[in-house]
């Protein structure tokens, strides 16, 4: 078992950048494995970008690793998005966690920048294609229906030999992604029983695919909360969970005490995930105060209940 704990935001819910980065050195202090951020071009709301985000990063830490769940492919050019990794690796010393997807059709971006829903799927594939053979190709070629290079190549590229290729998404299509292309599986919204179905199918069809994915490169995502589910910061994150997706937030949320949360990770640990990206609900205070608790409380146990080999 390598069973390893990070973090992850979407919204940014601190006042500043100072608070930001005291969460940062908090995380880097206390032996989080990793950072995440969520990709999000359109919004209301405030959200970091998740390739900026990661560059600062790069300079900020110098243990954790950090990536993005998920960069949508279909909304980025996928040349520059292979050169910003490959720096983005170099700068850190192969720190570097690329997690790439589809995007949720219901993101605002598709409708504000005038793209089709239906050809999320096709650009990413491309993309996926074109990226990889950056990362390990001298000179790539390429005639796809969205995308054509000739001669297309980028230096330095990246320190990870293997640079990982983390797919998010759990439909068939995702399934069927990750097994061709993915070094490893990054879930989003769903709960244990869910997750360990994608995990089975993934790798019966990467069997299919003459391919196979390591053990430990499985993945799953859910928010955590020292407190109670009557908490009206809880309450309403489970609520907004629910509507966005028609399913149970009892099964996704980790709410009440060390305990509990760590059960959670048990859940996902017995469906075949080893990779956690726990994301603190609340507000900026509360963000530290709840990542706090989480290094002190649960990392600990994490560590005695499944060690790492020496």
């Amino acid at each position: 078992m390598k069973v390893a704990v990070g973090l992850g935001l979407m919204e940014f819910p601190f006042a500043g950048a100072g608070d930001y980065w005291r969460w940062v050195d908090l995380c880097e202090a206390g032996g989080v494995d990793s950072l995440w951020q969520t990709d999000r071009l359109v919004s209301r709301q405030p959200i970091l970008e998740c390739m900026t985000t990661m560059a600062a990063l790069a300079g900020r830490t110098r243990r954790m690793r950090f990536g993005m769940n998920v960069v949508s492919l279909a909304l980025r050019d996928p040349v520059l998005l292979a050169k910003q990794c490959a720096t983005i690796d170099v700068l850190s010393e192969g720190r570097l966690l690329p997690a790439f997807g589809i995007g949720s059709p219901l993101g605002p971006e598709w409708q504000a920048l005038d793209i089709d829903t239906r050809t999320r799927g096709r650009r990413t594939d491309e993309s996926l294609e074109i990226i990889a053979r950056l990362w390990r190709e001298e000179s790539v070629d390429f005639a796809g229906k969205y995308y054509r290079l000739t001669g297309a190549s980028i230096s330095p590229r990246p320190v990870q030999h293997d640079l990982p290729m983390w797919i998010g998404g759990a439909s068939e299509a995702a399934i069927r992604r990750t097994a061709r292309y993915g070094t490893g599986w990054q879930g989003g919204a769903e709960g244990p029983v869910e997750a360990g179905g994608v995990v089975a199918a993934i790798k019966l069809a990467a069997v299919e695919a003459g391919r196979s994915i390591d053990e430990d490169h499985y993945g799953a995502a859910f928010p955590f909360y020292f407190g109670s589910v009557s908490d009206s910061v809880v309450s309403g994150a489970m609520a907004a969970y629910a509507k966005r997706t028609n399913r149970d937030p009892a099964c996704y949320f980790a709410i009440g005490d060390e305990t509990a949360i760590l059960d959670r990770v048990a859940q996902y640990v017995d469906v075949g995930v080893q990779k956690f990206i726990l994301r603190p609900v609340g507000d900026g205070a509360s963000v530290l105060a709840q990542t706090r608790q989480l290094i002190e409380k649960v990392l600990p146990r994490v560590g005695v209940k499944w060690p790492k080999a020496a």
